[in-house]
């Protein structure tokens, strides 16, 4: 009964922070500010979890640390990546898909539906949280997967800034470094994270809140992930399709030989 309370107040604080965020962004006329709000839900819900619950076995402290550790990261860099380049063309497409009153609409398209996907995805948080079970070796196996994951996109994510600034680099396609052996490490390193989350889980019997890593991993895979980023990018970039060939989408891998002669394209991402 405590559990279910401090999950539905998570939902309500989560939205309330979601409203305030989408009241800025419509002055700004600029939506891609919900991407640097996404890892601060999570450090509210595991917050409201902490402070909801009557009592909380002792996972607390790491719970809410790996998830503090995770989401600072990813915000900041986020924040950083987008300041001063306008709105992400993955929202001016929804924006162009949905005028007139967009303005409105991304209270629920964008902004609401961000609130209502980190609820459910932190049921993993909740149910470590919530268990007095001791700590096991289950635990040490999620909260290293959790760091690796972490480590694993950010390593992705410098690699990927220091390639687009040099000026050498335009038109061309980062294959080098962790990106050799995925397309897409900085989805793989987050899917990693949340598999983590849910081995935390597990090891405090939470094992029903399996929903959530599957549901992220669902995400990175076919809606908001490597989809909707490889929609149409073999299109606008040539090149980009021998790299496909030879590359695996998703779980880092020993690259495919290939008799097509390597034409590098930017990958956007």
């Amino acid at each position: 009964m405590f559990e279910l309370r401090a999950y539905v107040l998570a939902l309500a604080l989560l939205v309330v922070a979601a409203v305030l965020t989408w009241s800025i962004s419509v002055g700004k006329r600029d939506v891609s500010i919900v991407d640097s709000l996404w890892g601060l839900l999570f450090v509210l819900a595991g917050a409201t979890y902490a402070v909801a619950l009557d009592s909380h076995g002792p996972r607390m402290p790491w719970v809410l640390g790996l998830v503090g550790i995770w989401a600072a990261r990813l915000t900041v860099y986020i924040t950083w990546r987008n300041w001063g380049e306008g709105e992400d063309h993955r929202y001016r497409a929804i924006r162009r898909r949905n005028e007139p009153g967009f303005w409105l609409k991304s209270l629920y398209l964008v902004f609401g539906l961000q609130a209502v996907l980190a609820w459910l995805i932190s049921l993993p948080l909740l149910a470590a949280i919530a268990s007095p079970a001791s700590l096991g070796v289950l635990d040490g196996l999620g909260a290293l997967l959790v760091v690796g994951g972490v480590l694993f996109e950010g390593v992705a994510d410098w690699q990927l800034s220091r390639f687009k600034a040099a000026p050498d680099n335009r038109g061309r396609v980062l294959d080098r470094g962790l990106w050799r052996y995925t397309r897409h490490p900085n989805y793989f390193g987050e899917c990693c994270v949340w598999w983590g989350f849910y081995l935390l889980a597990v090891a405090a019997g939470g094992w029903w809140s399996i929903v959530a890593p599957l549901l992220m991993t669902f995400l990175l895979l076919k809606v908001s992930g490597v989809t909707l980023l490889e929609q149409t990018i073999e299109q606008r970039r040539p090149g980009y399709a021998n790299y496909v060939r030879r590359t695996s989408a998703f779980l880092p891998w020993p690259r495919r030989k290939s008799v097509v002669t390597r034409v590098v394209t930017d990958l956007e991402e």
